[in-house]
């Protein structure tokens, strides 16, 4: 049975638990994910940490083994774009398949107020999953990138 915790600004992490929860999803997120420098900002965020709006952290443990981890930051603007973003989901590579990743995203839903957004690759196999959760693709992304920052 798959144990689903939530961490935020009033359920911190431990240092161990946080560290655990970086190398967990540097390692799980694999060509989708980020430095674990970035990761460690995000958890941070979410915990509302440095005056931080929050959001939330949830773990999905199985047999006392992290499987699964799910991080949503506040972004403060929900009167003109979603009140939420989903920065990562991952789970275990030995784990997919077996539902951890919808049932953290259902926890997720269900525990947020506000909208979500989230931003997945064409081709990362997780969209199905998102799309069969609800959510829907309503604009194009765009970005511009300087080089010179």
């Amino acid at each position: 049975m798959i144990e689903i915790k939530e961490f935020n600004k009033n359920n911190q992490l431990t240092a161990s638990e946080k560290q655990q929860i970086i190398s967990f999803l540097y390692k799980s997120l694999e060509q989708y994910g980020d430095p674990e420098s970035s990761i460690e900002k995000a958890i941070n965020y979410a915990l509302g940490e440095q005056g931080s709006l929050g959001g939330h952290v949830l773990t999905a443990n199985l047999h006392g083994n992290l499987c699964g981890v799910v991080v949503i930051n506040k972004t403060g603007m929900d009167e003109y774009i979603p009140a939420n973003i989903l920065v990562y989901i991952a789970t275990d590579k030995e784990h997919r398949g077996k539902g951890i990743g919808k049932e953290l995203m259902q926890k997720a839903i269900e525990t947020t107020t506000g909208d979500i957004a989230l931003h997945v690759e064409p081709d990362n196999p997780a969209k199905k999953l998102y799309e069969r959760l609800g959510f829907t693709n309503k604009y194009l992304e765009m970005r511009l990138v300087k080089e010179d920052q």
